[in-house]
């Protein structure tokens, strides 16, 4: 069951401080949260902050009439889900652990029949005195659950175990995410443009800046993938927690992806791979000796339709970059290269397109299409993220085994 009602206790204890960002992050993660604090609490943070976080009132009185006309302490106990007490004192721990019901926390920690979880925190020495050993040891027999304390630095500049867990640790041991659409599925992307050498200082390229395909590489990543990016030269920084493998030419690109494409499962071409290529690089720069130069061009390899004839081979994903008849020739391509999905757009005009910061997409799939607008290109890469996860999951279920 997914907890939606928690009840945050806080004790008196330098820790909560902490409880600001404790509620905050529960709330992030999709709970309401109200707070009971102890009078003792109320001396390190105060009521008010605590109220703006959770946007409920805080308790602290066990007998306050105006608190009881309303939601008593026995309603506030019904309500919760789960019960947390962080920071959790050596004192407080005392006091549950004998049953005592002496301020509204502990009475609501007696009353509730939702699950207890305690986050410790106190001097270290105070950890190890075998009251508190033995108190944490009857608690847990009791089925409350205790996440720590950690060891490290205390404010009473001693070191050993006694700390609070930090606030994102408790809250993703309560309400773990969910998994991601594509939670560690294997992207095989590539992006950027390729250099195809005419002598050591020339080369044939084209105008693409890797935007798009970085980004998508990033929007993938936040999707839960295991995103391997194969890149042609730009000047963008390599995106956080994306393998990046580096290349040059479409040569070199291919092997790369070859290399790669029977382990992933999604592949995404992006990248803008030079058409042709010169037949021979000259070993040295090529002088300025007449009016005309000719050179022999010959035909890069077609990395995308490689990658989508394999067999058994991953859901593939074109781009097409167009300067008329966008839909035309993006569906003549979807079609002729068998690929699953193919987003298209079109370059060269006032707007969008290569070394734009914005740009606007048609995907386009066998039975389907999806028009996206113009809009800021990380913005863009994060829709389309969504839409290659919500087709890859459809053509496995499609592909499935009998």
């Amino acid at each position: 069951m997914t907890v939606k009602h928690i009840l945050l206790g806080i004790t008196g204890g330098i820790a909560a401080y902490k409880a600001a960002v404790l509620v905050r992050r529960l709330r992030d993660a999709g709970a309401e949260v109200r707070v009971v604090m102890t009078p003792a609490a109320t001396a390190f943070i105060t009521p008010l902050t605590l109220q703006a976080l959770s946007g409920h009132p805080v308790r602290s009185r066990l007998l306050d009439p105006e608190a009881e006309a309303g939601m008593d302490h026995i309603e506030l106990a019904r309500w919760a889900e789960l019960v947390l007490v962080a920071p959790a004192s050596a004192d407080f721990m005392a006091r549950l652990a004998q049953g005592m019901a002496d301020d509204l926390l502990s009475t609501l920690c007696l009353a509730t029949s939702a699950p207890l979880t305690l986050a410790p925190a106190m001097n270290q020495g105070m950890w190890r005195n075998p009251a508190t050993q033995a108190n944490a040891a009857l608690l847990q027999q009791r089925g409350v659950r205790l996440l720590g304390p950690a060891r490290g630095d205390q404010a009473c500049g001693e070191n050993g175990p006694g700390r609070m867990w930090e606030p994102e640790d408790i809250a993703a041991a309560l309400l773990p995410p969910s998994p991601k659409p594509l939670q560690d599925v294997r992207v095989l992307l590539t992006a950027g443009s390729t250099r195809e050498a005419i002598d050591p200082v020339r080369f044939i390229g084209n105008r693409s800046s890797g935007r798009m395909g970085y980004a998508l590489a990033t929007a993938l990543r936040e999707l839960g993938a295991a995103v391997c990016l194969v890149s042609g030269p730009t000047g963008l920084a390599a995106p956080p927690g994306v393998e990046t493998v580096s290349v040059e030419s479409a040569l070199q690109m291919r092997q790369a992806v070859m290399q790669r494409a029977r382990d992933c499962e999604v592949f995404v071409a992006s990248a803008a791979v030079a058409d042709y290529r010169p037949v021979q690089a000259a070993d040295a720069k090529i002088k300025k000796l007449g009016d005309e130069l000719s050179l022999t061009l010959v035909k890069n390899p077609d990395i995308l339709a490689e990658v989508a004839a394999l067999a058994d081979g991953p859901f593939t994903v074109g781009f097409a970059a167009e300067t008329e008849r966008v839909e035309e020739y993006a569906a003549g391509k979807l079609r002729d290269k068998g690929l699953d999905m193919i987003a298209a757009n079109r370059v060269g005009g006032g707007k969008g397109g290569f070394e734009s910061a914005e740009n606007a997409l048609l995907v386009l799939w066998p039975d389907g299409r999806r028009d996206l607008p113009m809009m800021p290109k990380p913005r863009l890469a994060g829709l389309l993220a969504d839409i290659i996860a919500e087709r890859y999951h459809a053509y496995r279920t499609q592909n499935a085994d009998p």
